[in-house]
């Protein structure tokens, strides 16, 4: 005859497994700042004459057109002036202040003075590199200041200058 079956036992349950420890409470949680609402508003208007002037460059009549493309290449050269400005700001904050920050701020205010001098068609593709090119050192350069926070709006903000200046050149 068959053994009869064995009774069943009660399933074993497992203890639960240990949570890991809690962080202590004076462990610093860093947040990267982030950009100010007022900044990105601001920043946002800063593109208005880069897209009408781009805009306007394939749209004005021909008698105006040599006054729109010297108002979009100034004005782009104004803002990669501001760009190398920014690294003299960053400079000044401490003692002795890196002679490259200091050599950087200069260098693309002179490179775009020379692009306003130039023909539209390559002036305004030489403001487009020097946008890149001031987009590119800042990517080494804020996140060694602190600030790599602004790198994604500078990207956006950089993306539709270089455009805008890549348009007005093809226009001109």
């Amino acid at each position: 005859m068959p053994e009869p079956p064995e009774p069943l036992a009660a399933p074993q349950t497992a203890a639960p497994p240990a949570l890991p420890p809690a962080l202590p409470l004076s462990l610093p949680l860093t947040v990267p700042p982030a950009v100010p609402e007022i900044a990105r508003r601001l920043a946002n208007a800063g593109l208005l004459p880069f897209v009408v002037g781009a805009a306007l460059v394939w749209i004005v009549n021909p008698q105006a057109h040599p006054y729109v493309s010297l108002a979009l290449a100034a004005y782009a050269a104004l803002v990669i002036s501001f760009l190398g400005g920014i690294h003299w700001g960053l400079a000044m904050r401490r003692s002795t202040p890196p002679e490259a920050m200091l050599v950087w701020g200069v260098v693309p205010a002179l490179l775009a003075w020379f692009a306003v001098m130039m023909p539209a068609h390559a002036g305004l593709v030489i403001d487009a590199l020097l946008l890149l090119a001031c987009y590119l050192v800042d990517r080494k350069v804020y996140p060694a200041q602190g600030q790599a926070h602004w790198l994604t709006l500078r990207f956006r903000m950089t993306g539709v200058a270089m455009l805008s200046c890549f348009l007005g050149a093809a226009g001109a």
